[in-house]
C-alpha cells in the first residue's frame, strides 16, 4: 500500500561495500549520561580465507549523551547505513482507526506534535474497544521480527521511541528505504536486536534491574558474542572486534553496547543486499520494516 506523498525511491549505490561506513545505534527515547544512546562504527572487511563471508570491524563504540550529539551524528556525511533499534512506523489499522494523517511525513510531525498524555488517552482508548488477546494492533514486521508492537507506551515504550526518534530522522534528510526518499549516501534501517539474539539463544541476556544483572544472563552473552564472531547466527555475518571490547560487550548488564553491535550487524547485511536493502518486495509505507525480518 502507498500513498503518492509516501512514495520512496529505493536508489542503486556506487562504489565497494567497503566503503561505507555501518552503524548501529541502540536508541534511548532520553539520553543521558547514565543512559546514552550507543552507537557502534563498524566496517566490512575481507574475510580470512577465500570464499568466507564479509566480516563486519568493530572500530568503535560511542554514546551519545543528549539529543544535540544524536542529532550531529546523524549529519555525519556519508557514505554510510545504520541500524536503529527503535520503530519508524505505526500501524496503518491504528492510524486509521485514529484519522490520523496516511502519510509517513505527515504521521510523524502529527504523533510529535501530541503531548504523551494524548497518546496515552487515544491509545488505551483504542485498546480498550478491542477484544481480549487483540488489543493492541500490530505492524506486519513485528510478528516475522517478533518486536513489540510499535504502539506500546510501557514495557517496552518503544511509542516514546518513535515519537523522538522519527521525527529526527526526517528533519536530518536521511533516506529510508520503503519509507522516504534522501541522501542516498546516509541510509536508516529499522533494526531490532531480539530478533538477531534469539537465532542463537532464548535465554534472557540483559537487564537493567540490578537484581537480575546474574551470572546466566552474562553467559548468554557470553553465548551471543560467539555466535556473532563465528558468524553462526540468523544473518550469517561474521563480526570481528578486539578483545577488550568483547570483554566490555560481555560485562555491560543492560547489554545497551552489544545491541548497538547487533543492530550493525543487522544494517551490514541490508548493505550487501543490494539496491532492494533486504526488503520484501512490498511494504507498507506507514509502517516500515526491520531489517533481515
Amino acid at each position: 500500500m502507498a500513498d503518492d506523498c509516501c512514495a520512496a525511491s529505493r536508489k542503486a549505490r556506487g562504489g565497494s561495500l567497503q566503503d561505507w561506513v555501518i552503524y548501529g545505534v541502540d536508541f534511548s527515547s532520553a539520553p543521558s549520561v547514565r543512559k546514552p544512546i550507543t552507537v557502534a562504527q563498524a566496517r566490512l572487511a575481507q574475510p580470512s580465507c577465500s570464499g568466507a563471508p564479509l566480516a563486519l570491524e568493530v572500530k568503535a563504540l560511542i554514546g551519545l549523551t543528549d539529543w544535540g550529539g544524536f542529532e550531529r551524528f546523524l549529519q555525519t556525511p556519508g557514505p554510510w547505513v545504520g541500524g536503529f533499534d527503535f520503530p519508524f512506523g505505526l500501524p496503518r489499522e491504528l492510524v486509521r482507526t485514529l484519522d490520523w494523517p496516511l502519510c509517513w511525513p505527515d504521521l510523524v510531525r502529527h504523533f510529535e506534535a501530541l503531548s504523551r498524555d494524548t497518546i496515552r488517552e487515544r491509545f488505551r482508548a483504542f485498546c480498550a474497544a478491542r477484544p481480549v488477546g487483540g488489543k493492541f494492533a500490530h505492524r506486519a514486521t513485528d510478528r516475522p521480527a517478533g518486536s513489540s508492537p510499535s504502539m506500546k507506551w510501557v514495557n517496552p515504550p518503544v511509542a516514546w521511541m518513535f515519537q523522538t526518534g522519527a521525527p529526527r530522522l526526517l528533519r536530518a534528510g536521511l533516506h529510508l528505504p520503503g519509507l522516504l526518499a534522501g541522501d542516498p549516501e546516509r541510509v536508516a534501517l529499522e533494526a531490532y536486536p531480539g530478533m538477531l539474539a534469539r537465532s542463537v539463544t532464548r535465554r534472557s541476556y540483559k537487564s537493567d534491574d540490578p537484581r537480575q544483572q546474574d551470572a546466566a544472563r552474562r553467559a548468554a552473552r557470553g553465548e551471543i558474542l560467539a555466535a556473532l564472531a563465528s558468524g553462526a547466527h540468523g544473518l550469517g555475518v561474521p563480526v570481528r572486534f578486539m578483545p577488550s571490547v568483547a570483554d566490555r560487550l560481555a560485562d555491560d548488564p543492560g547489554a545497551d553496547w552489544l545491541d548497538a553491535v547487533i543492530c550493525a550487524v543487522q544494517a551490514a547485511w541490508a548493505l550487501q543486499q543490494g539496491s532492494t536493502w533486504g526488503l520484501p518486495p512490498v511494504i507498507d509505507e506507514l509502517e516500515g520494516w526491520i531489517a533481515g525480518a
